[in-house]
């Protein structure tokens, strides 16, 4: 299923010239309006489109074209009942059950795929029928859309790429999907009717009459035709329940070959219509078994309709994206399920890493203690098939195969399968308010990007803490870095001793040696050397105790006759190092060396430990009393800087104003972070109010949630404008109050 979302489109009119209209739904519930924003509803008397008015929460026509100028009383945005709405879904849903792809839902009930059969992987042939109409022909010839279809590195009228290619691309190389394309077949009646009758089994039957062998459509021999893309002459039309641009079911004999699943909708009135969009969309239904990532907005019990996962899938609108001609990717989360993807990066290990874009091969993956939940990362700049995203940067994806597109609550019974964390934890895209916007993906992040009380967090479903901390991302591009795990800071403790201490031979007891530290705070890196002189290093056993009591193994008996051991060891490379990291750092550090077998001895010359630690978090407050005058109607405005030293970057920060003017509307303030990053707290609202004095926080100016990670030290400026005449002010005071990072 192919929804949209204020797309304009053309409808044609029994009685008139097309009408360009936008168009809300799919193909079992949508309304239109005009570029006015008024409702628009078929009227079958006047062959027109006309306006709409409500009746009962009901849609009826008042009799005038929406040509005309809009009749008196008439409202923008009419919407009907939500009661309306769903008895219409379900009586559409129901009466075509059984022909549409009933389980094209976004429930994923086979492991968060669809049920039914798949053909994602090997060489897959697919069979295009071209349609035309009684009253509509089509310029476009099966050239043109074989070509489009298949052509390696095809890119005509702006496509990025062949439908093959994109398949190609997404899998990796695992599914090799073409097409032969025949037609057009000429159906008995004009495009109209179709809207209210049935198209596909006429067009199969007179497909299979034209002598065409069915059986090369079966890739697995099974007697199935795997894939049947039904393409109409014209624009696809977003009416009625058949024409409509869907998948579903058609389940009928033609001959020996069962004609099973199948996709339709428009070629567009030329050669230059020609978008891979749409028929990638539902093939991915029809060939994967791929689930919708948007909510149908009427099975889900609330009436509620989100966007998903918006534009960032081919799955849910990202299919719309450049009027389909460069579709979004599939998103990692689905082409995992596809099983496209061979390498898997776990990001459970703390450490560095780096998010390649494109690298469809690859998925970064944190797995949580329940195993049908996790957390995916991806690369997704706006680069090749991300170009046209609404966004740039990194994207988080929380994952639960038993979830649903359609539950956008966010609770632990009912969410989202697939949800992407918004950077600015606006919940836009839950809240149907866009399908997404530029600050959705997470930009350069300096400092903690993610964790359990960020926001938006990394916490699951049922709110307990998933251990996903996320931080230190580079700037969008290629190559995007990230840090998992404890913040890395510029803390640290270090400490060396000169030891020579002898080590006697054959002496189990051994020697030891210890370093005091302290620095407080918890261990997130570790490294020690040592300077051991000794003629026969396999005799040697050394360990390190931490203040705590734990110990870990550093040399033990290796290197045989070897002489010294001068080496230094880390817990990146060194397991046993890497188990101390969390504890604290403060005490006594002790390293223990004993020489286990007969003959040499030696000396433990020096050693050294030095510690990173982890950031930590603290607070710190700033206020001014400037009392400056902001200059009426000046396009400059006033400034004011406090200049802050201490070295962090920022978690969270509220900010305190008091501004004293007649008419607050005429008002914009701004604060800008040391490195540039602007946050406009208040932008020419409250008419006719006076004085601004309040705290703002990320829940009141939702810019300030960018903040978060910028560096702390430098000049935090204050920008306050008046942008209309007549009334003056003072900026008397303002503040800031910051939780940050060290």
């Amino acid at each position: 299923m192919s929804a949209i979302l204020g797309e304009s489109l053309l409808f044609p009119q029994r009685n008139g010239p097309q009408i360009r209209l936008k168009v809300f739904g799919d193909e079992f519930y949508s309304y239109q309006e005009n570029d006015d924003g008024y409702s628009a509803i078929y009227d079958a008397d006047l062959g027109l489109y006309a306006y709409a008015r409500l009746l009962g929460g009901v849609f009826i026509s008042t009799g005038v074209s929406i040509s005309e100028l809009p009749p008196t009383g008439v409202k923008r945005h009419l919407r009907e009942s939500q009661e309306t709405i769903a008895a219409k879904f379900e009586q559409r849903f129901a009466r075509n059950s059984a022909s549409r792809d009933g389980a094209a839902r976004v429930l994923g009930r086979s492991m968060g795929l669809l049920e039914g059969r798949k053909v994602n992987k090997g060489k897959i042939l697919g069979l295009t029928i071209l349609v035309s109409f009684s009253d509509v022909k089509t310029s476009i010839t099966p050239a043109d859309v074989s070509d489009m279809l298949n052509a390696p590195g095809y890119n005509r009228y702006g496509n990025f790429c062949s439908v093959r290619d994109y398949f190609l691309k997404m899998s990796s190389g695992k599914l090799d999907y073409s097409n032969i394309v025949i037609g057009p077949i000429t159906l008995s009646h004009e495009k109209q009717y179709y809207v209210e009758h049935p198209l596909v089994e006429e067009t199969l039957r007179a497909a299979a009459k034209s002598g065409i062998d069915l059986r090369q459509f079966d890739s697995k021999r099974e007697g199935y035709i795997d894939a049947i893309n039904i393409l109409y002459a014209g624009k696809s039309l977003y009416q009625g329940d058949y024409i409509w641009p869907h998948n579903g079911i058609i389940n009928i004999m033609l001959g020996s070959m069962r004609a099973y699943f199948y996709m339709l909708t428009g070629l567009g009135d030329d050669r230059t219509e020609l978008s891979i969009g749409t028929f990638c969309h539902e093939n991915s239904h029809m060939l994967c078994r791929l689930p919708d990532l948007y909510d149908y907005g009427k099975r889900d019990g609330d009436f509620q309709n989100s966007a998903g996962i918006g534009s960032y899938c081919l799955m849910s609108y990202g299919n719309h994206l450049d009027d389909g001609k460069t579709p979004a990717p599939i998103c990692a989360y689905l082409r995992n399920l596809a099983g496209w993807c061979d390498n898997k990066v776990c990001l459970n290990d703390a450490g560095e890493y780096q998010a390649n874009h494109g690298d469809y091969n690859t998925i970064l993956i944190y797995n949580t203690d329940n195993e049908n939940e996790y957390f995916i990362v991806e690369n997704r700049a706006a680069l090749g098939l991300d170009g046209y995203l609404p966004s740039s940067g990194l994207a988080v994806y929380h994952c639960d195969i038993f979830g649903s597109n359609e539950w956008q609550g966010g609770t632990p019974d009912h969410h989202y399968q697939c949800g992407l964390l918004q950077a600015d934890g606006h919940l836009d895209l839950e809240k149907n308010m866009n399908e997404g916007d530029a600050s959705d993906l997470f930009g350069r992040i300096d400092g903690l990007a993610l964790s359990h009380d960020t926001l938006p967090s990394s916490c699951q479903w049922d709110l307990s803490e998933s251990g996903l901390t996320i931080s230190s991302i580079s700037e969008p591009g290629q190559v995007i870095s990230f840090r998992t795990g404890p913040i890395k800071s510029t803390r640290s403790a270090r400490g060396e001793a000169v030891a020579a201490a002898l080590i006697n031979d054959n002496d189990p007891q051994g020697v030891s040696s210890i370093i005091t530290l302290s620095e407080s705070g918890k261990i997130s890196a570790l490294r020690v050397s040592l300077d051991i002189t000794h003629t026969y290093v396999g005799d040697l056993k050394v360990e390190l105790i931490a203040p705590s009591g734990e110990r870990a193994v550093l040399h033990d008996r290796k290197g045989g006759g070897n002489d010294n051991l001068i080496a230094t060891f880390d817990s990146d490379g060194k397991p046993e190092l890497k188990a101390l990291l969390g504890l604290p750092a403060h005490g006594d550090w002790t390293v223990w060396v004993a020489d286990l077998a007969a003959i040499d001895a030696g000396k433990l010359n020096r050693w050294s430990i030095e510690l990173d630690l982890e950031a930590s978090s603290s607070s710190a407050s700033y206020e001014a009393a400037p009392n400056l005058e902001i200059p009426d109607g000046d396009p400059t405005g006033i400034s004011h800087a406090i200049m802050v030293e201490k070295e962090g970057t920022v978690q969270e920060i509220k900010v305190s104003v008091d501004i004293s003017h007649n008419y607050v509307s005429d008002l914009r303030v701004e604060l800008f972070s040391p490195g540039g990053k602007r946050a406009v707290l208040h932008n020419a609202t409250g008419s006719g109010k006076p004085d601004i004095v309040r705290t703002f926080e990320a829940k009141d100016a939702a810019d300030l949630a960018g903040f978060r990670g910028q560096l702390l030290k430098g000049n935090w400026i204050m920008r306050v404008t008046d942008l209309e005449q007549r009334d003056v002010g003072r900026l008397n005071k303002w503040a800031m109050e910051l939780t940050i990072l060290e």
